[in-house]
Parts: C-alpha cells; structure tokens; sequence
C-alpha cells in the first residue's frame, strides 16, 4: 500500500461522509431548523469552530458523523427545533443524508463508466464447446437473463454472484425474442475448460456474457443498473447475515475499507486505473450507506424516520403530543449499542490488518 493510495482512500471515504451529513444539513437549512453542530466522525472533538449558531467539529474515531438539530430529541420552547418543523420537512431532513448518498455514489459511478469502452450486458454471447449449461432444452445463445431465485439481474456480475451459491439449481427468468421464459430448478453445472492464457484447466460454466459498445446513451443507464445492482447486494449481504450465514468477521469497518481500497489501487497497473478502482469503490460505498442508514434500526436515519412515522399517527389517531425524550431514550440505547458495534470492528479490523 502506498501513502498516496491511503490518503486518497481516506479522504474520498471521509468526503462520502461529510456528504452524507451535509444533505442533513441542507435540508435543515432549508426547512428553518436550527443545527446546533455539523461533526465529521464520532467521539471527542479535535477540531471545533463556532459559525453563526452552528459549531463545526472533526472527532477523533473515524467512523460516523452527525448534524445535531436543536430539539431533536427533547421538547424545547425554540420555534426553529426540530420538533416544531412540520412532520413532513422532519422526514425530508431525516432521509436527506441516504438521498445525498445513493446520488454520490450514482455520480461515482458514472465518472468511472465514462473511462469505460464497453458495457457488460445480461446475454449470453459465447458458449465454449462442451458447455452443458447452455443447451438446446434450456438456455440458448442470446437469452438475456433477467431474473434468478428471485432476484433482478442488472449487471452479469449479479448472476454470477448468485450462480456462486451452494445450491447447484436455480430459477431463471430469460427474455428470449421479447418474451419471458421461465426454468425452474435449473442445473447449473460447472466443467473443466482450458485456460489458454495460462495452459491449465479451470472449473466454470463455459459461456460468457456480452458487452455493448460505450456510448452516451448507454452511460446512464449502465450506472443506474450498477447502483440497483449495488442496493441489491445489499439486500442480499443483510439476509445473509439474519441467516447465519455471514456473521461479524464478514463485515468491514473503515479501517479495512480503507486498507481495501488501497490494496486494490495497488494492485492497478496504471495510476489512473488505480484511481478509478477507488473511485468506483467509493461509489460502492457510498451506495452501502444510503441503504444501511435507512434501515430501521434505532439512532440511525431509518429507525428515526419509522419512530417520526408512527409517532406522527399516534398523535394524529390520540390528538395528544408525545414527549420526545421517550423516544430520544431508545435512540440514545441504539446510540451506544452502535457506538459499542463501532468499537468492536475497529479492534478486528486492526487485528486483521496486524495478522495480515
């Protein structure tokens, strides 16, 4: 890893961060809420400035961020608190952040597609011989596969991580001369072929994907295909780890991130093809965290807007105001739960770093 490729690693990860924190800020801004303080990172400050009513800080863990609103989880008298603001600007400004994010990530994307000289697709385009796969009864050249086990498949990176699964079977939805075909339980089943690049012989299905020449017109919709495909990872990594099969020696905290994005700069044999594998991880990232922050868990944006929500018609269905501060206590336990979460990657992170 080279000192360029982890400042450039730490900085594009800390700027996703600010970005995140700044579509809160926007739409507070925006909304009449007052905010008390825009911090980059969680734990002591090391750095801080007061501007206007709003204090700037950077805290010394480097995981996190927050855009502290006042009232934001205790009643208050000041009629720019958050709690004042119209349920609807208070969800706004809770899902700004993710909003921020999936566009950054969107933006990463499409600056890392615009090097590219062709686009990857969903058909199959080649089949080696003695391919079993791809075969008269089943799957044919030029089917584009559409769906499997459920799942959409935007990028043939997506079937190709389904296919890895441990079942040998799988349902495929094809579209074949513009019409849906469906197999169900479908063997896939992997052979030995030759490598002619490296004269040995290696396990796969024995067909390929196509690609589509670049083009302005295949730019965008290549980079949002590669951000719903990115979402559904997501959706995919989180059932895995609800069904024990990923557990918290799979997950990544920002300091094996960084250390990732670095070994993969690396690894690039050209500095500006070093610098768009870490642009389109950052975009990877920055993706991951819109969706990891609406999930309704609480302390996070997405738990905060599911409280707002139902807090919103309790009040609405009892014509009574709750007190905030109820729901700011289980905030403040998710708080610290993350917060304690936060630590304990860190320690793995560096322990996996140190036994290399």
């Amino acid at each position: 890893m080279t000192i360029f490729s982890i400042i450039f690693a730490i900085l594009l990860f800390a700027i996703i961060i600010i970005l995140h924190e700044l579509g809160h800020f926007v739409a507070a801004k925006l909304s009449g809420v007052q905010v008390n303080e825009f911090a980059l990172f969680m734990g002591p400050a090391i750095f801080k400035k007061q501007i206007g009513e709003t204090l700037y800080s950077i805290r010394c863990i480097p995981f996190g961020g927050y855009c502290a609103m006042e009232g934001e989880d205790e009643d208050t008298d000041n009629p720019r608190s958050f709690q004042k603001a119209a349920w609807w600007k208070r969800l706004i400004i809770l899902v700004s952040g993710s909003f921020m994010n999936l566009i950054t990530g969107f933006l990463l994307f499409a600056l890392v597609f615009s090097f590219a000289k062709s686009f990857e697709n969903t058909k199959i385009d080649f089949v080696e011989e003695g391919c079993t796969v791809v075969r008269e009864d089943g799957l044919q050249l030029g089917d584009q596969i559409i769906k499997i086990d459920g799942y959409r498949i935007y990028t043939s990176t997506d079937a190709l991580l389904l296919f890895s699964f441990d079942t040998p079977t799988h349902d495929i939805v094809v579209k074949r001369d513009g019409e849906k075909i469906v197999f169900d339980d479908y063997l896939m089943e992997k052979h030995p072929f030759l490598n002619e690049k490296t004269g040995e012989y290696e396990d796969r299905y024995g067909f390929n994907f196509g690609a589509d020449p670049a083009s302005i017109g295949r730019l965008l919709p290549s980079t949002w295909a590669q951000t719903c495909s990115t979402i559904q990872n997501v959706r995919i990594s989180l059932n895995m780890l609800l069904t024990g099969k990923a557990g918290l020696k799979d997950m990544a905290g920002p300091v094996l991130i960084v250390s990732m994005m670095s070994t993969t700069a690396t690894a690039a044999p050209k500095f500006i093809d070093a610098v768009v594998s870490m642009l389109y991880f950052g975009g990877f990232i920055a993706v991951n965290l819109a969706v990891m922050n609406m999930l309704p868990i609480p302390a996070i944006d997405g738990g905060r807007s599911v409280g707002l929500l139902l807090t919103t018609a309790i009040e609405k269905i009892t014509k009574k105001k709750l007190n905030p501060k109820y729901e700011g206590y289980v905030h403040a336990v998710g708080l610290v739960l993350l917060f304690v979460l936060m630590i304990v990657i860190l320690f793995k992170d560096v322990f996996q770093l140190i036994k290399g």
